[in-house]
């Protein structure tokens, strides 16, 4: 078994690999029940490749944690004054309290001193640790010094890397002039006549407006006791936790939002590029009538991609075009490479919906084109007093979002 994050990665090329290989499997000629065996061994293959992938990121966090506290200058840590009766059975004048607060404090045995460590050592041979009555109500329980937490993918709306970012100091309406003139043409001209001066080919303005809604997690609050007692730090920890609530939110409402007194999505902002015949799937030319959908002007941007969740994703997987070559193209992780359909990034939303009855499942454009407000930064309030003796937490975030053209994004749409 992998037992680095390393050697995890390593492990998912060579699945990507061979499941690659595995489809390759399957030509024009290959029987039915054959094909259908191979593409049910494609799918516990990338299972497998997916769940490495979640193996390697947990392991990643909990190393990056180890190293933090490696880092701690136990120097700092309280001193603790002798209160009870000195130990004297070994004829070392510590006492089993203190000695088990240095424990404590230095973080394990590895860094008490050579008297404080007898001490613990020598009370454990005497009694039966196992046994509680016999002494084991006095063994310490060990707890680890990182957290495992749940992890959950929510999706890039919030990030800088595809979609044009606004950056204000204030929250105050910010308006994007926008004009659309590409419907207008020249007329051709006759010699020594009057051009027509009506006004009928005027340029047409018009604005798309960014306000600054604002969200907060609620106070999350904790006892005095458990700031001071437990091995991690809460605040650090809940502040970190309070982050990814409002990163999840801020995804959620700039993919579906309403638009409508509240922030716009790129969903709901986008227009009909194509409807899908089935409720429950899509085919390769459905997608590429998606692609043609939008002017080839915008296709050409670097930020043009296609967007869609990880459910949907796993059916596009399977899709071939006429020559038999697979549409979805793994991309190589190692090297910065991304995933890859008919030429274009995928991207992956996990606020989009699934494929269903009548759902948006599947958007693409030049995603410049979709603009993200962002009014000062995320913050993370934290209250010492207000909840005294104990403390609270809250998160706040300010943002909106729009897309300044419709026809620069389109989406598809199930039956």
């Amino acid at each position: 078994m992998a037992n680095s994050a390393i050697e995890l990665r390593e492990s998912m090329a060579r699945i990507a690999t061979n499941a690659r290989a595995k489809l390759d499997e399957v030509q024009d000629n290959t029987p039915e029940d054959r094909a259908a065996e191979i593409e049910r061994e494609f799918d516990a293959m990338m299972a497998d490749h997916d769940q490495l992938g979640q193996r390697a990121e947990r392991m990643e966090k909990a190393d990056a944690a180890i190293t933090k506290s490696e880092e701690i200058d136990y120097s700092k840590r309280p001193q603790f004054e002798d209160r009870s009766a000195p130990a004297v059975d070994n004829g070392v004048s510590i006492s089993y309290r203190n000695a088990f607060c240095e424990m404590i404090a230095h973080g394990g045995v590895a860094n008490m001193s050579v008297e404080a460590r007898s001490v613990l050592e020598t009370e454990n041979r005497v009694q039966t640790a196992g046994t509680n009555s016999a002494g084991g109500f006095t063994v310490p329980v060990e707890l680890a010094g990182y957290i495992e937490k749940a992890m959950l993918a929510s999706g890039p709306m919030y990030d800088d890397a595809l979609f044009t970012t606004v950056n204000t100091a204030a929250g105050n309406t910010f308006n994007i002039p926008t004009i659309d003139d590409t419907a207008k043409t020249a007329a051709a001209h006759t010699e020594g006549g009057a051009v027509t001066d009506d006004g009928g080919e005027d340029a047409t303005f018009a604005q798309k407006t960014l306000s600054a809604y604002a969200f907060d997690t609620e106070w999350l609050r904790w006892s005095a006791e458990l700031n001071t007692d437990s091995v991690l730090n809460m605040e650090s920890l809940l502040g970190e936790l309070l982050g990814e609530r409002m990163g999840r939110t801020a995804n959620t409402a700039l993919t579906t939002g309403s638009g409508s007194s509240a922030v716009e999505g790129i969903v709901t902002g986008s227009s009909l590029g194509k409807t899908a015949a089935a409720t429950a799937a899509v085919t390769g030319d459905e997608i590429l009538d998606l692609i043609h959908s939008v002017d080839p002007a915008y296709r050409a941007s670097p930020s043009t991609a296609i967007m869609m969740n990880d459910s949907t994703l796993s059916a596009v997987r399977k899709l071939k075009d006429g020559n038999g070559n697979y549409l979805w193209q793994m991309g190589n992780f190692q090297a910065g490479v991304p995933n890859s359909l008919l030429g274009y990034n995928v991207v992956i939303n996990q606020a989009m919906d699934s494929l269903a009855t009548a759902k948006k499942v599947m958007i693409f454009g030049d995603m410049s084109k979709f603009y993200v407000r962002k009014v000062g930064a995320p913050s993370i309030y934290v209250a010492r007093e207000r909840f005294a003796p104990d403390f609270g937490i809250l998160g706040y975030i300010r943002f909106d979002g729009c897309l300044v053209n419709t026809a620069a994004i389109k989406h598809m749409i199930t039956a």
